[in-house]
């Protein structure tokens, strides 16, 4: 059984954005800015160095999170505005 409570705050949610090849590029973006960002932290090499970029590993990961924590913003924030 669904407490009233819960049903209070459902009808209060925004709609979330449908998949599409628009969110998957804001979200892509967004990550390979974070990566490129990366290069510029103060210890971006620490751990096991990446083959292909100047970052290691674990700087890498990190910047790919952060980017999609930022990409989910962007999309839901334009999803709100009524943008996307």
């Amino acid at each position: 059984m669904i407490s009233s409570i819960f049903l209070a705050v459902a009808a209060s949610v925004p709609a979330t954005p449908v998949w599409n090849p628009t969110v998957a590029i804001i979200i892509s973006v967004s990550s390979l800015v974070m990566v490129l960002l990366s290069t510029r932290i103060e210890k971006p090499l620490v751990g096991p160095k990446f083959p292909i970029l100047p970052i290691s590993i674990p700087t890498f990961v990190g910047a790919m999170a952060f980017g999609h924590i930022i990409g989910i913003g962007i999309v839901l924030g334009l999803t709100n505005i009524g943008r996307l």
